[in-house]
């Protein structure tokens, strides 16, 4: 991601941007990120052409490549599920996830980041994974043999190629159903964590503008941005 600030301003068409060894990682919130040599670090600049919201569901445009592209070696496509908002699981660890950082004003955004960190062939250790985070998983687990970084990144930019002309065709109406048919515990009990504040609910679906609708005691809750525990 720090890359990707550093070279944008000179970039004429989108760009992934690859680290194969990644020294001082981050994910959502600033928090630490471990990227172990081995995997997949990467991160897509682009100018997306559209303003703050519609920007911010790039993140389903994402994890839905990021779905497509783990087809090609997972034989069980049911092991592949996404996690609202940003991750993709794979036997219900923790495989991959997304980063979205963006620049421009309240009317367009100029510049959009997708970070993307998939654990291919090694897992972090124990004291990076946050409390209450699911355990990680890994591609090549599944895939029985090791998995080459930038042959997953080249499957990974025709994929998003493609979803991303269908977003811009169709909106996001069509990928919202496609995504809510791969959900992670869509219709169980979860808990969403916004600063200091849980609440947990029936998971019961993405809205239109993707925000993550609960159903709880007090009502039905929908939350723009959480963490998400099971």
């Amino acid at each position: 991601m720090a890359e990707a600030r550093r070279r944008a301003p000179g970039l004429a068409r989108p760009t992934w941007i690859v680290a194969r060894r990644q020294t001082a990682a981050v994910g959502r919130r600033g928090r630490a990120w471990a990227a172990p040599q081995g995997n997949l670090s990467a991160t897509l600049v682009m100018d997306p052409g559209c303003g703050p919201a519609q920007a911010a569901l790039y993140s389903f445009v994402a994890s839905f490549s990021l779905y497509a592209t783990c087809l090609a070696y997972v034989p069980d496509s049911a092991a592949v599920t996404l996690k609202w908002p940003n991750d993709v699981l794979l036997n219900g660890g923790k495989l991959a996830g997304i980063l979205l950082e963006s620049e421009g004003t309240a009317q367009a955004v100029t510049r959009l980041s997708i970070g993307i960190g998939v654990n291919l062939n090694t897992a972090p250790t124990g004291t990076v994974i946050e409390p209450r985070a699911l355990a990680p998983a890994l591609l090549a687990d599944a895939a029985a043999e090791h998995v080459d970084p930038l042959e997953f990144l080249a499957f990974l930019a025709e994929h998003f190629a493609h979803q991303d002309r269908f977003f811009r065709e169709n909106g996001f109406g069509p990928l919202r159903a496609a995504w809510l048919e791969r959900a992670a515990r869509l219709g169980r009990t979860i808990t969403a964590r916004l600063g200091t504040e849980e609440i947990t609910g029936r998971f019961e679906t993405v809205d239109p503008d993707g925000q993550l609708v609960l159903e709880t005691d007090q009502g039905r809750r929908r939350i723009a941005a959480a963490d998400v525990f099971f």
